[in-house]
């Protein structure tokens, strides 16, 4: 195992359950707010999570570029799915903290945000996204976030209201 974000090249994990992208994809597929904004993942290894968010105009703020919570939405969720990738199969997770910072405006027909594992632990793990803007094919970054996930052993059902 060894540590790299989005700036470098993606670590290598190995998975403590063997079904890591199904179970993934499952906890994914469960958070309604990202159905809602109409993320879907393009990339998903051990440690590592690619989400992209299409340009909606009822997503912006009032000049007009994506609204900075639909952004640090789809770049948390990188963190806590790319950490996902690396739970024990009747693990849960949860954001405890994140810092997002803002570079540019986000001006582009669709964002990318890509989530790495930068030093996994037993309960708490350490994450960043780097978010692009994507226009005519070129990528802008826009933002990065540093993000912690903490597992929750024996907690890998639905929590919340809605279990």
């Amino acid at each position: 195992m060894t540590g790299a974000g989005p700036r470098g090249s993606v670590a290598r994990f190995e998975p403590r359950n063997p079904a890591w992208e199904k179970k993934s994809r499952e906890i994914f597929e469960r958070q309604s707010f990202m159905r809602m904004i109409g993320a879907r993942i393009i990339a998903l290894s051990p440690g590592a999570c690619d989400i992209e968010l299409p340009y909606r105009e009822d997503l912006c703020q009032q000049n007009i570029y994506l609204h900075g919570g639909a952004i640090t939405s789809i770049a948390d969720t990188s963190c806590g799915i790319a950490s996902s990738t690396l739970l024990s199969p009747e693990a849960g997770i949860l954001s405890v903290e994140f810092k997002y910072n803002m570079m540019a405006p986000a001006a582009g027909e669709r964002f990318v945000a890509r989530g790495r594992v930068i030093r996994p632990g037993r309960t708490l793990t350490i994450a960043e996204s780097a978010v692009f803007a994507v226009k005519d094919g070129n990528e802008t970054e826009i933002g990065r976030m540093l993000a912690t996930m903490m597992f929750l052993e024996g907690k890998g059902g639905m929590q919340g209201a809605a279990a």
